[in-house]
């Protein structure tokens, strides 16, 4: 891929490989945390096909309600514990981040192909213990950042939307700057210009940025290291 002339966007083809890319890395380096598992796409009769097999999911991630942020631990804190309750099935297998308040809420997390502008979406939902879902205005647990990035950025605003795949309502950091934002961010480093790994890196480095709205982040070592080694691996096959 020659990134001077390359859009930003991705193929759905691409979108795959990178999905892939990002979910076997996050996992390898975040293995106590949820995992981002692919869901293949279902063909429904009468609609159009979205033109990729499937699409990246992290679900019931739980924060207790207050202003603290859905961050990435370090494997040493030990923030993680099972929830059970005999009166919903909801929160079997959640992960949940310890904070000052006893109110639980449980985030759903979907990065979706758009086949308009050729870039991933982020989409996500937010519902409390009983399953019942939470409107922006009632959403503490947004990083106090949030606000700030969301008024001065010129390339994302949240908005809500019908999920691509489910049908219904959920959040989404809107891609309309996606494809120019990406394009500029890729093209500052020379070397991967020249070596063509920005298929792997893309959706990698994209959660880097768009998940500081939602206060995901993606850990400094897991796209540093994904970066050194595709850059190896390429630096081997032209030797």
């Amino acid at each position: 891929m020659d990134v001077s002339s390359w859009d930003g966007t991705l193929s759905p083809h691409e979108f795959s490989i990178a999905a892939r890319t990002l979910a076997h890395e996050w996992k390898r380096f975040n293995p106590a945390f949820p995992p981002w598992t692919w869901v293949p796409s279902q063909n429904r009769l009468g609609l159009a096909s979205h033109n990729v097999d499937g699409y990246l999911t992290l679900e019931k991630l739980c924060i207790h309600g207050g202003p603290s942020e859905i961050h990435m631990p370090s494997q040493e804190e030990e923030v993680y514990e099972e929830i059970y309750t005999e009166k919903e099935e909801l929160v079997d297998n959640a992960t949940l981040v310890e904070s000052n308040s006893c109110e639980l809420h449980f985030y759903d997390f979907h990065i979706v192909y758009s086949a308009a502008y050729r870039v991933p979406v982020l989409y996500f939902r937010v519902y409390s213990i009983d399953g019942q879902p939470l409107v922006l205005d009632e959403l503490k647990d947004l990083p106090a950042c949030s606000e700030k990035l969301l008024l001065e950025s010129k390339w994302t605003f949240i908005t809500q939307e019908e999920h691509p795949h489910l049908n219904r309502p959920w959040y989404m950091l809107h891609p309309c700057g996606t494809s120019e934002w990406m394009k500029l961010l890729f093209s500052s480093d020379a070397s991967l210009a020249k070596k063509g790994v920005v298929v792997e890196l893309y959706l990698v480095s994209w959660l880097s940025v768009v998940g500081q709205v939602v206060g995901l982040t993606i850990p400094f070592e897991l796209l540093n290291c994904l970066k050194s080694s595709l850059l190896s691996c390429c630096k081997q096959d032209a030797g």
